[in-house]
């Protein structure tokens, strides 16, 4: 996945094609991993499913392997260096290389900034920042031995603006994430290594699910700043992650990338027109 002149562009009919590509996808149990890495191999891409969950990176590859394609689960904790080290291990073996990096895996602890302890500010720095990192550096220093590929980081719209409700720890590791992503993709661009985050607003897993449970008026709270009318939905993410992933892509790097609905660029007192 080397940098290309115009004059070798891909012919458009390959533009979105992965058949030889070797992807690592974390999170790939459920939600927005398992989607991408769906959308990934239904391209033509062989995974590898990294995921803390076991039972649920499993099932997701045998989803994918009656597609035709290769898909290994592995169990592994993000917050952990050393089982991202023996992740990509694995992924020397079984593939030899990587051509994407799917960075999705990672959870949070909510709590209002004058209580949370420090300990879940560390915890959700490891999972979200820690671990990105980790997985990105060793994809990276791949990704220089074979001269490319593209790496996408999941972030959140609380990587540039704030949401409040106890998000705090949150939402400062999301901003690690975004400007993680716009300095490896300067340090890396030189060899064709492209790194993006994509930036989602509410779509729906069951922590999600479970919050709108405790709290009723949420998702309405949510749906005034949408101008679509609806919460995300982890399909939403394949559509951008096969361009990203793909040649298509080849001259998008750096990018912070919403994916919200419209929520980003509607002012707190915008008024939505619907269609009648």
């Amino acid at each position: 996945m080397s940098s290309t002149s115009p004059s070798t562009s891909p012919h458009p009919s390959d533009l979105f094609n992965l058949s030889g590509k070797a992807c690592l996808v974390s999170g790939a149990a459920q939600g927005m991993g398992k989607a991408m890495a769906l959308a990934l191999a239904k391209h033509g891409a062989d995974l590898l499913l990294a995921d803390r969950n076991a039972a649920g990176a499993e099932a997701t590859a045998r989803e994918i392997q009656a597609l035709g394609r290769s898909a290994i689960p592995f169990c592994c904790d993000v917050s952990d260096p050393a089982q991202i080290r023996a992740l990509f291990q694995k992924m020397d073996a079984s593939f030899g290389r990587i051509d994407f990096l799917g960075n999705v895996a990672g959870d949070a602890v909510l709590a209002p900034p004058e209580t949370i302890s420090l300990e879940d500010v560390e915890r959700t720095w490891r999972n979200l920042v820690l671990g990105r990192f980790t997985l990105c550096q060793e994809a990276g220093r791949r990704m220089l031995r074979t001269g490319g590929g593209s790496i996408v980081n999941i972030g959140s719209l609380a990587s540039i603006t704030a949401l409040g409700r106890g998000h705090i720890a949150y939402s400062m590791a999301m901003g690690a994430v975004a400007q993680m992503t716009r300095e490896l993709s300067t340090e890396w661009s030189g060899f064709g290594i492209r790194v993006n985050a994509i930036l989602p607003a509410q779509v729906f897993n069951p922590s999600l699910e479970q919050r709108m449970k405790d709290n009723p008026g949420l998702k309405a709270t949510w749906l005034r700043g949408i101008p679509s009318g609806r919460l995300g939905c982890p399909e939403d993410i394949q559509g951008i992650a096969v361009l990203l992933a793909s040649d298509a892509s080849r001259w998008i790097t750096g990018a912070l990338i919403p994916m919200d609905g419209g929520n980003l660029a509607m002012n707190a007192g915008g008024t939505v027109r619907h269609a009648t």
